[in-house]
């Protein structure tokens, strides 16, 4: 069969194609020309008002690939946006500088709702925007749009929004069924909005949250990325966020809708600053494990871990009740706020009072020697304790079976990412 598949891939292998491109005019006839295996490449300088719409169909051995000259060096500025469908797409080291919200969302998965993109992919490029540029009064708008399924971001840079609307979204719904791929990039700053929609990645949104996305969003770095008190909304099912680092930010990553997701291996680093926060939990049957949280100073929705109360019959976009989350082997140091249970929701019009249910904290570790360690708003009876060891100013709940307290416990402590490791190899 491998053979086989080779053979019939062989004329394209062949064919292969570089299409330079020079305007507007030569890359549309380019696009249109393109077979499997072709590459598109766009000449360095700045390309003004530009709006890139890259449909084709590559294979999985051969893509088609839109990619920079050089690297860095071919700029989109002003009202260009790209648009991207159908399947085995690659974008490679393009530059958005200053993206102009009149055009709407900049980059997106699609072309329109007809066409989507599958098994496609962002690579290496970034958009950013200069500071002083935006105003948080601009027209809404989001920046990357991930429609289709199985699509890829990765080792991109994005940062210095300011208007409303949320930097990375996975839509669901219809075609659009997820499993997407987001890796090794770098969110850089975004300054606080003062409302929702400041969000730097939304996976779903209330409408389709008990969709199974079965996204993957590891490995990356989030700094300073303060929009809003969610810095990562969940808000589908079945999604995996590991091994990514934060750095400074005044937000949590909020599993705010949907069930069974994991959370593991992430490393939350607030050095200090105002309002930084690690993860929240709503829903049923999410895992919360292995990660490291230092430093952290939010409290209420921004707390290191907060489990909230749910809503009674909870609409779509309420507050669902916790049940059977595992918190395990999560390491807190030195947080102000390390453990809050029965959090309530803001903007309800009922009482959230629905305490979790079947949830366990098992071989976790808490130093926090200025810090009440457990703050309870809600009935713990839903809640087994096995195997932590807990430190601090006081323990917040009597002690019991389950939790040894008072002894510091050894914690091994653990580095952020290297900035190195994500983000475009040409960015300085």
């Amino acid at each position: 069969m491998r053979f086989l598949a080779f053979v019939l891939l062989w004329p394209f292998i062949l064919n292969a194609r570089d299409l330079p491109v020079m305007d507007a005019a030569g890359l549309e006839a380019a696009i249109k020309a393109a077979q499997p295996g072709d590459t598109i490449t766009l000449r360095e300088g700045t390309w003004a008002d530009t709006v890139v719409k890259f449909k084709g169909q590559g294979t999985e051995a051969s893509p088609i690939t839109l990619r920079a000259a050089v690297p860095g060096k071919t700029i989109f500025t002003g009202a260009s946006a790209l648009r991207m469908g159908g399947e085995y797409l690659v974008v490679e080291g393009l530059w958005f500088q200053n993206p102009d919200p009149v055009v709407g969302d900049s980059l997106e998965f699609r072309i329109d709702s007809k066409n989507l993109a599958r098994h496609c992919r962002l690579t290496g490029c970034a958009v950013t925007l200069a500071e002083g540029i935006g105003s948080k009064t601009d027209k809404e708008s989001r920046w990357v749009g991930l429609y289709g399924s199985d699509n890829q971001m990765d080792h991109c840079l994005v940062q210095g929004k300011t208007s409303k609307g949320t930097t990375v979204v996975v839509w669901l719904g219809g075609d659009n069924q997820g499993r997407h791929l987001i890796e090794q990039n770098y969110f850089g700053p975004r300054e606080k909005l003062g409302k929702n929609g400041g969000e730097t990645i939304r996976v779903g949104d209330s409408s389709t949250s008990m969709q199974t996305a079965a996204c993957v969003i590891r490995e990356n770095i989030f700094e300073k990325c303060n929009g809003e008190a969610e810095c990562i909304s969940n808000k589908s099912c079945g999604n995996l966020y590991q091994g990514n680092s934060f750095m400074e930010v005044s937000g949590t990553l909020t599993l705010r809708h949907g069930n069974g997701c994991t959370v593991e291996k992430n490393g939350f680093f607030g050095n200090g600053a105002k309002g930084t926060g690690g993860i929240r939990i709503i829903g049923e049957d999410h895992i919360v494990r292995g990660n490291y949280l230092e430093n952290l100073t939010g409290d209420d929705v921004r707390s290191s871990i907060t489990l909230m109360n749910g809503l009674p019959n909870s609409p779509a976009n309420g507050y669902f009740q916790v049940k059977r989350a595992r918190v395990e082997n999560n390491t807190l140091v030195n947080c102000e706020h390390p453990i809050l249970i029965g959090m309530e929701g803001d903007k309800v019009e009922r009482k959230a009072d629905l305490p979790p249910l079947e949830t366990l904290f098992i071989g976790n570790k808490v130093n926090a020697p200025k810090a009440l360690v457990i703050e309870v708003r809600c009935d713990l009876a839903g809640v087994t304790w096995r195997t932590n060891q807990f430190s601090g100013k006081e323990l917040g709940i009597p002690e019991r079976e389950g939790i040894t307290w008072g002894q510091t416990p050894e914690i091994e402590k653990i580095q952020p990412l290297p900035r190195q490791s994500v983000g475009p190899r040409w960015w300085k």
